[in-house]
């Protein structure tokens, strides 16, 4: 270490060992076009995607396939029940959080999707959320609906059984975590449907 000789004048001060500075980030989001369709479907209860070229349905829009570069003019309706896909247990409280913990934050594909969006499971045990689990949305009341998703209050289990092909979105297959048929998760690289016999292959099969 480098010694430092300091000014006559401070040798007998205290060392500063930390410091603290609050930093505040205050700014304004100007939405184009895809995302005001979008919020404004939030105002009526509606969840409003757009679909690709290709026939990806993206939600919340962007205006354009990020793969494809191309803009996604159609507007598509997508279900408010979906599949959570992925998700986390909160157990540790962050400064300005409100959530009592554990909480669940989720990964929730909607039916008519192909990208999930992130947002709060409740209703149901932290330990309880998995993966093919099948939510719905639980809106605000009315009078408090306004252009966020926080217009969403949290998922919520539908009570539907598991998917038992849950899918990540640009994957061509299931992911082997859900429900699978047996309750044994095929461990395959390439994943065989479970549903429809698509894919994969399985013991026995002919070269």
């Amino acid at each position: 270490m480098v010694d430092i000789t300091l000014p006559e004048s401070l040798r007998d001060v205290e060392q500063v060992r930390s410091v603290r500075t609050p930093a505040q980030l205050d700014y304004e989001f100007t939405a184009g076009d895809a995302t005001t369709r979008f919020l404004t479907g939030i105002t009526q209860k509606r969840i409003i995607g757009q679909q690709a070229p290709g026939g990806r349905v993206y939600v919340p829009p962007r205006g354009a396939d990020p793969e494809l570069g191309q803009p996604t003019p159609t507007d598509v309706e997508v279900a408010q029940v979906g599949t959570v896909t992925s998700f986390c247990v909160v157990n540790l409280q962050f400064y300005g959080s409100v959530m009592e913990i554990p909480y669940v934050s989720a990964l929730i594909l909607l039916d008519g999707a192909d990208l999930s969006i992130m947002h709060l499971i409740q209703e149901v045990p932290a330990d309880q959320v998995r993966i093919g689990m099948r939510v719905e949305a639980v809106w605000r009341d009315d009078a408090d609906i306004e252009p966020t998703l926080e217009s969403i209050k949290h998922f919520r289990p539908n009570g539907e059984p598991d998917d038992t092909d849950v899918r990540i979105p640009g994957e061509g297959h299931g992911t082997g975590l859900g429900s699978w048929i047996g309750g044994v998760a095929p461990t395959e690289a390439v994943i065989r449907n479970p549903r429809t016999g698509v894919g994969g292959t399985t013991e026995g099969d002919e070269a």
